[in-house]
């Protein structure tokens, strides 16, 4: 049974909202109460894998609070983080292409609450909302413009310029200067061993950009990080 977004008990004229994700917030209220209607609000935890390639979408996922990587995967083990997902966003958009298996490992990179509405439901409500859409067709499109730049960055740019791309979207997703990330998990994200990571990770340390303990990363000087920064930053930050 579904946790409806209910409007204040004092108050029946206020509709359901969805604002607390902004690719929702963005929708007319009607729509965003019609939706509401299919949705409840749940907890994801860090390293929760929501789907893996291959593996049936059965949700689609609205960010609240949480960050949500997407890895592309080779021979089952080895990874490329091609998009992170925060609450301008969201993940399964494919399903209402008609696309109904995952094509990443979607992992939760820090923990939070997200709104989950059914696959087949909420194609079922995309199919009836035009406003939706719009916004579904914009938003995969930059998605993928997004997993391109990510890879063209990959295989041209130094580590250090690539870590510092990958902190600085992770800065902008969670809107917050310090976040948790390991090293094994950068490892994974960047497509590199760890003791890669432990190198870029210390020159930026060295240059007083971040601070970096234990996984617990604290950008101290954004412009200088911005500068070592490889210009993928710039073309992906407002996606």
């Amino acid at each position: 049974m579904h946790t409806h977004f209910s409007p204040n008990a004092d108050d029946d004229r206020v509709p359901p909202r969805m604002a607390n994700n902004r690719l929702l917030a963005s929708l007319p209220d009607d729509d965003q109460s019609q939706l509401a209607e299919h949705s409840e609000m749940v907890r994801v935890e860090n390293g929760q894998v929501l789907y893996e390639p291959g593996q049936e979408i059965k949700y689609v996922y609205f960010p609240i609070d949480c960050l949500i990587s997407l890895l592309a995967v080779a021979e089952g083990r080895m990874t490329l983080e091609v998009g992170a997902i925060g609450r301008e966003g969201m993940l399964g958009a494919p399903v209402v292409l008609g696309h109904d298996q995952g094509q990443v490992r979607a992992v939760v990179q820090r923990s939070g609450r997200v709104y989950r509405i059914p696959a087949d439901e909420f194609a079922v409500e995309a199919g009836r909302m035009e406003s939706l859409q719009r916004l579904l067709h914009r938003y995969t499109d930059t998605l993928l413009a997004q997993a391109i730049q990510i890879a063209v960055c990959s295989r041209f740019h130094v580590l250090e310029a690539r870590l510092a791309r990958s902190l600085l979207v992770t800065r902008d997703r969670l809107q917050s200067e310090k976040f948790h990330l390991t090293h094994e998990f950068l490892a994974h994200a960047l497509g590199v061993r760890r003791v890669g990571v432990t190198k870029a990770a210390s020159a930026l340390q060295q240059q007083k950009l971040i601070s970096y303990s234990r996984g617990n990363i604290e950008i101290l000087d954004s412009a200088g990080l911005e500068a070592v920064s490889c210009r993928c930053y710039e073309l992906v930050k407002d996606k």
